[in-house]
């Protein structure tokens, strides 16, 4: 097998070793090693990788040393029809070496043929896919830019500036000069059809004319020139990601249909699961795979038809989590079937299975092996990462302080407006200002239309 410095493939090791138990001081042995990236990683003469540091973290704990070489077949380990075992598993059982370390599934056969820890890693099986891969757009899909929380804010703000300009178009004097005998051009609807105008950014006629008018109607334009911004620019950057939305989003959806192939590794423990399973659904899995021989010799080959598009490649969660993180143009499914955990394994029966075990759950406790798992995983797909989420309410905060200042501005100018006004006719009627100006609030604030009592009391007359 040939092992490219640049890209590894697949990386585990197993490891040999002679221990004195009296002392509980491990003496270096034979070892074998075989790469697979990020477990073991081949740096020139040097190795590296998540098993290199859990075995470090291991060492320093049990107090022992240890040595690694390639393992002879490069292989996990599988059993034959007579029974016997090759790769790790194998080597592991026939004594040439004394622990294994790699991303090493937990099952019932291996149970069986070697003692295995506690495991250091859980897993399942997933789906790998590309991105482009998607399903159609939903009803409400133009809502996603904004939260519930941030639609209600705007409806209230939308209702409140709506209200602002009806109060004001009929305080204001300078708006509604003559509520006697003339009719307000701001009714309540022409200042909902107003509002709803300007976000449009097209506006609805007529305009006001009076200066509270003007700045609530420029609070509100500005308020919506912002808006409109932030919505158009969260709607681009949410459709420009909407392939995570997989139209295959689990394993029922990718047996329910044939337009895209899939399989898995073949030989592995996926198969042996979906081979297994009494469930309807992932037995419809495997029949499929065995029907079409959709199977794939190598995790390379299984992210390659993926990546090419139109197939769907099954494996372990986490090997597929690392594809992601290498290749930007694939996205894994949400759902995750088949927990199992990753383990080292020794010989049958042996001492060291123990102290491993405490090892790996003291790593565990500390976080140590939450750290690695982050560190050997990193994405480098920087851009892919920087998805979109819903504004929320309070990254608009400025926007609703703006406006109600404004509506808050324009209600002051408008009484104002009419203070003055009412002033000057205190003066010319000969009350006082107080008086003329609740007079003015209650003839303009009475009735929706001021100038129709003023015509049925002429009709009135006529009939009289």
């Amino acid at each position: 097998m040939q092992i490219s410095s640049n890209k590894m493939l697949f990386g585990f090791f197993a490891l040999s070793f002679g221990f004195f138990l009296e002392t509980g001081i491990c003496a270096a042995g034979k070892g074998i090693l075989f790469i697979l990236e990020p477990y073991t990683i081949s740096k020139g003469t040097q190795l590296e990788g998540f098993c290199m540091d859990l075995l470090s973290e291991v060492a320093k704990k049990l107090g022992f040393k240890y040595r690694v070489q390639l393992v002879k077949d490069g292989s996990y380990g599988r059993q034959d029809d007579n029974g016997n075992w090759n790769g790790m598993i194998g080597e592991v059982v026939r004594g040439e070496a004394d622990l294994a370390i790699a991303p090493l599934t937990l099952t019932a056969a291996r149970e069986k043929a070697v003692g295995m820890t506690k495991p250091f890693m859980q897993t399942g099986i997933s789906i790998l896919l590309r991105k482009d891969i998607s399903e159609g757009s939903g009803f409400f899909d133009f809502l996603t830019p904004f939260t519930a929380e941030t639609w209600v804010g705007i409806l209230i703000a939308y209702l409140g500036t709506a209200a602002s300009i009806f109060i004001v178009a009929r305080i204001s004097p300078c708006e509604w000069s003559q509520p006697q005998s003339e009719q307000n051009r701001f009714s309540f609807l022409h200042s909902l059809w107003y509002t709803a105008g300007a976000l449009t950014l097209q506006g609805a006629g007529p305009h006001p004319k009076a200066l509270s008018g003007r700045v609530i109607c420029c609070s509100w334009w500005f308020f919506t020139v912002v808006l409109l911004a932030c919505y158009f620019s969260n709607l681009s950057s949410s459709k420009s990601s909407e392939s995570a939305q997989l139209m295959v989003k689990g394993f029922e959806d990718l047996a329910n249909q044939d337009t895209i192939e899939y399989g898995c590794l073949a030989g592995s423990s996926t198969l042996a699961f979906f081979k297994n399973s009494n469930n309807p659904v992932y037995r419809r899995i495997y029949e499929h795979m065995e029907r079409t021989k959709s199977f794939v010799s190598s995790m390379d080959e299984g992210v390659r038809r993926a990546k090419e598009g139109n197939f769907a490649f099954i494996g372990e969660s986490v090997s597929l989590d690392l594809a992601v993180a290498r290749h930007c143009e694939l996205v894994r499914a949400h759902e995750v079937v088949g927990m199992r955990g990753y383990s080292i394994a020794a010989a049958f029966g042996s001492p060291l299975i123990k102290n491993l075990s405490v090892a790996i759950l003291q790593l565990s406790e500390a976080g140590e092996l939450a750290y690695l798992r982050s560190k050997w995983w990193a994405s480098s797909c920087i851009a892919d990462r920087t998805k979109s989420s819903p504004v929320q309410l309070h990254s608009l905060k400025g926007m609703f302080l703006v406006l109600s200042l404004g509506l808050g501005l324009g209600a002051l100018l408008a009484v104002l407006e009419l203070t003055s006004k009412s002033r000057r006719g205190a003066v010319e009627q000969r009350k006082s200002c107080c008086t003329v100006l609740t007079e003015e609030l209650s003839l303009r604030l009475r009735t929706s239309n001021a100038s129709r009592p003023q015509e049925n009391v002429d009709k009135d007359k006529e009939k009289a």
